[in-house]
């Protein structure tokens, strides 16, 4: 297998990331793997669950980037990882690991990814989804009430004592970093298929280049 298509796709909390990448997966099947930035949220089980429930995981000190860069490398190498679980109920990781297999095409994901330069040098397409922040707030009060086991309360004075704060300070900046900026993510149908046609360029090429 010749060598893999490292895609980074960043933007805000609620942003359209994985509608994004849904859409992309769509068009290309079997050949994309995803990696997700959440899925390396570090290991806390020093801390009791209160003490979990306030860290600040919207910080990129919260991620354990270095253990993303490395697995990344060995799929780009046609080489499985084992990649961390993470619990959003319970603030921690679980003890189990997802096997991943490499692909023609790997996906990363997530709002800090442009932030780090080890991570951000790997990639040879980076998007950033750039959504109205009304939006992104109302999208992750429902994916984490729905999805993730939290409270409105909880969601709500997340957003305003950290999301917002680290999204200004942090994730905002680091679109200059991309090489492509999407307003409102997989909806753009126009943008969707211009990057689709870049992939499809990339993966005719033998070296991947």
């Amino acid at each position: 297998m010749s060598k893999a298509i490292i895609i980074g796709i960043a933007g805000g909390t609620g942003s359209g990331k994985t509608t994004m990448i849904n859409r992309i997966k769509k068009e290309f099947n079997n050949e994309i793997t995803i990696l997700s930035h959440d899925f390396y949220y570090k290991e806390n089980s020093h801390l009791p669950f209160e003490e979990r429930e306030k860290l600040n995981y919207d910080h990129p000190n919260s991620f354990d980037t270095d253990l993303m860069v490395e697995h990344i490398k060995q799929l780009r190498n046609g080489d499985p990882v084992e990649r961390p679980v993470y619990d959003f109920v319970i603030h921690n990781r679980k003890k189990e690991t997802v096997t991943v297999q490499p692909a023609r095409v790997i996906i990363v994901e997530g709002i800090l990814i442009f932030e780090n330069k080890d991570l951000m040098d790997l990639f040879d397409i980076k998007v950033f989804i750039d959504t109205d922040p009304d939006v992104r707030i109302i999208r992750r009060i429902l994916r984490d009430v729905r999805e993730r086991g939290r409270s409105l309360d909880s969601v709500i004075n997340q957003y305003m004592t950290t999301v917002k704060l680290m999204h200004e300070q942090f994730v905002e900046p680091s679109k200059k970093n991309a090489d492509i900026i999407i307003p409102e993510g997989g909806y753009n149908i126009v943008a969707l298929q211009m990057l689709n046609d870049r992939i499809k360029s990339l993966l005719m090429r033998p070296d991947g280049q």
